[in-house]
């Protein structure tokens, strides 16, 4: 079988720009014109259609399903269930406890039955509707706080995790204290292209399958289990992604179209609808928080306690990091000599939750930033100073007694953001209203509030997880070729890529090969960790090519290398014995050499926390702080985010284009989370699945955003860098829910802040 169209993944040479230029995206024209292949976009001779059948129901028992009347439609070349298995009925992305289809017990609405493959999808869809199942309809289990002593619904019981973190004298007390109890609703990744892939069966045995995904080789390992195949016999290619955000960390269409393809000996497409996607991936998990402070008089914390409960839904994912990082940062980046946290990851019949862009920082930063202002308030403190005083810097300990080696300027990014200017006045101009294209504020009802709020977490993986990335580097007539099985999900690594290739050796024509298994692992594009991890990797393969050719030149002309220098494509010496100076081109030195070189790079080892959550768990860590503008209708109950000032914790800029890119794009969500964006279940069910329902920022919703950028280089990191992507989705939420708050008055301990919530307060 041959593909005839795959997405374009390598990355072609740009119009150059090394580390710090902001270098054009390789991807970006061909996207923007509509010319960049995506997943949905792949074919194949004698291709088939892969449709899966959903529970509709969030807790049953499955007492027969009858495939006959599927069968007996006309082109309809495979119906599977769990009894037509090979290999094993679980997968999941840290524990497999997750079936590939339905055994017996369904445990959340959309959970998958059978999987279908025909020769038309709409064929796939019609065949699907016929299977007949028999369910036994039980009670489900929804509300996450009676789950934690519940009966459990899943062999492995109810709890993903808990965790407590007992830091310092639990007795302390300062005379000041407030408290809070938050509630954060259940956010979904949102991202614009829809789950996708093509499964093609090898003359081996085996099986190809290109995919939209985060990470090439921890899919394939789940797909060889379930297949009952080596991996080397499970080969992936990632596939156009548009746009991923942690919702395609977890396994989604990948198993069901390799079990297909191998069952008919055809390829196998399959594309989600934007409803099954919303119950096809992970979401961010709903949480409900209470908090409490002690400080001093003047605002300095003496205590800090927590209860975080974060609903998992059926299946762990990511749930048991989530909740780590949760419990880690709840106080969010502040000094607390005496702590008390407790985190529940409790398992519910609700839609599975995992991975989001900000991983448990999210959720407690709305939570500490509240407290930060009710605190201020409390002691007569204004709201930045108080977080001033306060900030961690480096030196300082975590709440798990970790010590801050690494950089984390955060009273620098919060003066870096307070200088930034502040917005014009309201413009007279209906669009720019609350109300918007719908003219129904007046401009007389606009008031404008201002809040601030500053977030951190960790960059990549914790806990003495052995993270590593490999790359290699192949070096020929000054064209350099990067391979590395980083999944480009849109964050912009090929483009760094490039640039550090072009950095080191000195050349302007670079490749990035299409990411897959064939190379080492690079993990999750996850975590801020792929600048970090897969940049190291890049740049220690593009570093050792840069020594070789440098070892080549200097046995040619009997020198030693540390005579010679690499610099800007040209290899320069002062050559004593020829009494001249060596100058020549790296593209020229060596015609029809290759040199190459593959590099593995690992973080610096961490370690698991202990019993009372103490232990040095964490890598690195960003901080980022945000002032948002809000204009706010209070009749209407109305809010319009105007501008967004940020200041972040960025290590070194290597591409200001994208960095800038990256924050606009993070505040977006922040903004989403804060004002609009809710996925609403009832009794387990997904009851808004669909763009229409589930809202999410428009370009006309998106603010007006200022930028200052903090270099402190990290140590560890390629050229200092850290990674961007999750920090503005941390403290943009509570920033702009702070200024609906100075415009009403009301505590707002929930988002999204809906329009009942502010609407009447004049």
């Amino acid at each position: 079988m041959t593909v005839v169209s795959r997405p374009s993944t390598r990355a072609e040479p740009g119009a150059g720009g090394r580390v710090g230029d902001s270098a054009i995206r390789p991807d970006g024209v061909p996207k923007v014109r509509g010319e960049f292949a995506f997943a949905g976009d792949l074919w194949a001779e004698g291709m088939l259609w892969g449709a899966t059948l959903r529970s509709p129901h969030a807790s049953a028992a499955v007492r027969g399903i009858d495939i006959g009347p599927a069968l007996a439609i006309p082109g309809v070349h495979a119906v599977l269930t769990a009894s037509d298995l090979v290999g094993r009925n679980r997968y999941g992305l840290e524990h497999r406890d997750q079936p590939v289809l339905v055994e017996d017990v369904v445990r959340y609405s959309g959970e998958p039955i059978a999987a279908i493959a025909a020769d038309h999808p709409d064929t796939a869809r019609r065949a699907r509707d016929a299977i007949v199942v028999d369910y036994e309809i039980t009670t489900p289990l929804t509300d996450p706080e009676v789950a934690i002593d519940a009966p459990p619904i899943h062999p492995d019981g109810n709890l993903f995790r808990h965790l407590v973190i007992r830091k310092g004298d639990p007795a302390a007390r300062g005379p000041v204290v407030v408290e809070g109890t938050y509630e954060i609703g259940m956010q979904d990744q949102a991202f614009m292209g829809p789950e996708a892939g093509l499964a093609i069966p090898a003359d081996d045995g085996g099986v190809d399958l290109i995919v939209s995904t985060q990470w090439l080789h921890n899919d394939r390992d789940q797909v060889a289990e379930v297949l009952g195949l080596p991996p080397e016999k499970v080969r992936l290619t990632l596939g156009g992604v548009g746009g991923a955000f942690g919702a395609r960390e977890d396994v989604s269409l990948h198993i069901h179209s390799c079990l297909l393809a191998l069952h008919t000996g055809r390829p196998v497409k399959m594309v989600y609808s934007r409803r099954e996607s919303f119950l096809g991936h992970v979401h961010r998990h709903p949480a409900r928080i209470w908090m409490r402070h002690s400080a001093e008089p003047d605002g300095t914390i003496v205590s800090f306690e927590t209860r975080i409960v974060l609903d998992g839904g059926a299946y762990r994912s990511s749930s048991f990091h989530v909740t780590a990082n949760a419990a880690c940062f709840a106080a969010g980046p502040y000094r607390t000599p005496n702590a008390h946290v407790e985190a529940f990851g409790v398992r519910t019949n609700n839609p599975t939750c995992g991975a989001m862009r900000g991983f448990g920082a999210v959720q407690v930063g709305f939570a500490h930033e509240a407290q930060m202002d009710k605190l201020a308030a409390a002691c007569g403190v204004d709201p930045v100073e108080l977080r001033l005083l306060n900030a961690m810097a480096t030196g300082d300990e975590l709440l798990t007694g970790q010590r801050i080696e690494g950089s984390l300027p955060v009273a620098e990014v919060i003066r870096a953001c307070m200088a930034l200017p502040d917005p014009p006045p309201p413009a007279d101009d209906v669009l720019a209203r609350p109300g918007g294209a719908g003219n129904t504020t007046d401009a007389s009802s606009v008031r404008r509030g201002v809040g601030f709020a500053v977030g951190f977490k960790n960059l990549m993986y914790a806990e003495g997880y052995d993270d590593d990335s490999v790359a290699r580097c192949r070096l020929e007539d000054g064209v350099a070729t990067i391979t590395c099985a980083a999944a480009e999900v849109g964050q912009g690594f090929v483009t760094v890529a490039q640039q550090f290739a072009r950095t080191i050796l000195g050349v302007d024509d670079v490749f990035v090969n299409p990411a897959d298994t064939s190379i080492g692992s690079a993990g999750s594009t996850s975590a801020s960790r792929q600048t970090m991890m897969s940049g190291g990797a890049v740049e220690a393969a593009c570093r050792s090519v840069a020594a070789r050719v440098l070892e080549f030149v200097a046995d040619a002309h009997g020198l030693a290398p540390g005579e010679l220098t690499l610099v800007d494509g040209r290899i320069r010496s002062l050559d004593q014995a020829a009494g001249g100076e060596l100058d020549l081109a790296v593209a020229t030195v060596a015609p029809g050499v290759v040199f190459e070189a593959e590099e593995e790079h690992h973080h610096r080892v961490t370690h698991p926390l202990d019993a009372d959550g103490q232990g040095d768990a964490h890598v690195s860590f960003a901080c980022a702080a945000h002032r948002a503008v809000v204009d706010v209708d209070p009749e209407l109950g109305l809010v319009r985010v105007v501008h967004m000032a940020t200041a972040q914790d960025v290590g070194k800029v290597l591409n200001p284009l994208q960095c800038l890119g990256q924050i606009e794009g993070g505040i977006a969500q922040g903004v989403g989370l804060a004002t609009m964006e809710e996925l609403l279940v009832d009794e387990g069910r997904i009851v808004n699945p669909s763009f229409t329902d589930y809202l999410i920022p428009t370009a006309l919703d998106a603010p007006t955003v200022e930028v200052a950028y903090i270099e402190e280089p990290e140590p560890g990191a390629p050229f200092g860098a850290k990674g961007v992507g999750e920090p503005p989705t941390i403290s943009s939420t509570p920033a702009v829910v702070a200024a609906i708050r100075a415009v009403t008055g009301q505590a707002l301990t929930r988002v999204p802040v809906r329009p009942d919530d502010v609407a009447g307060i004049v």
